[in-house]
């Protein structure tokens, strides 16, 4: 229970507050990262139904949800996007690229990554069928935290020091089974096994952005992870999109 709560602290703005917890515990934390996923999307599933019944347009929906998505976890992907979005563009060596994305402010590309990101989560969210809505929402948020235990499984960390070296430092391979078992219950539940390709596709992009961030940086960061989890988010509702209006789902 404790694990579950410092996941949900960590990953949400739900005011929990976990005083005293080893370090074990906090590492075993990131087995409930797509559970807290799961958590989000009934959070935003709720909201989508709550509007549906007072009559507002779909349109007008998808855009609270997306602005919910920000305010229950206080946009700290966002966050990661921006830092991260604002190092690549900078162009700059290594350890610069660090520093950038250390620094508060946010530059122009910073800005304009999650304007980009909140505007194709809202014109996706829009394209998919009110039928798999439910659907999508979860495996949106499950994927996306998912991710943040694939990236930190399968690359180093590139700071000496940071928030999310522990994490690092600490997974192994029953915490990536296990949280890679939970996204694949979620996906077959929700879509079948033609729903298998959603959380292919989420792999891939989480392993090429991997790969990418080695490349520039030698590893990942906290941000990056942030950036990771926005663009799975992202890769997931456009695929769903794609394939529901392809008619792989029908029927589901």
């Amino acid at each position: 229970m404790t694990s579950l709560l410092l996941a949900l602290q960590f990953l949400t703005v739900i005011p929990i507050k976990v005083k005293n917890f080893t370090e074990t515990k906090l590492i075993t934390s990131m087995v409930f990262f797509p559970v807290v996923g799961f958590f989000i999307a009934s959070l935003l599933i709720l909201v989508n139904n709550l509007l549906l019944y007072l009559g507002f347009s779909n349109f007008i929906i998808n855009i609270v949800l997306v602005v919910a998505l920000v305010l229950i976890t206080a946009g700290i992907h966002l966050d990661g996007l921006s830092d991260t979005f604002d190092a690549i563009a900078s162009s700059k060596p290594k350890e610069a690229m660090l520093a950038i994305m250390r620094d508060s402010h946010s530059g122009v590309m910073g800005v304009l990554s999650i304007i980009c990101v909140l505007l194709l989560k809202i014109s996706f969210l829009s394209s998919i069928d009110s039928i798999y809505k439910t659907g999508a929402l979860i495996l949106m948020c499950v994927l996306g935290r998912w991710s943040l235990v694939f990236l930190l499984f399968m690359f180093p960390y590139a700071r000496e020091v940071g928030k999310a070296k522990i994490f690092s430092e600490g997974i192994n391979l029953k915490i990536l089974i296990t949280a890679t078992a939970f996204s694949l219950s979620c996906t077959v539940i929700f879509f079948g096994i033609d729903g298998l390709s959603i959380m292919v596709l989420a792999m891939l992009v989480a392993f090429l952005f991997g790969k990418f961030m080695v490349k520039k940086i030698e590893g990942i960061t906290g941000d990056s992870l942030g950036a990771c989890c926005e663009l799975i988010e992202v890769a997931v509702l456009f695929l769903i999109a794609i394939l529901v209006r392809a008619g792989v789902f029908y029927g589901k």
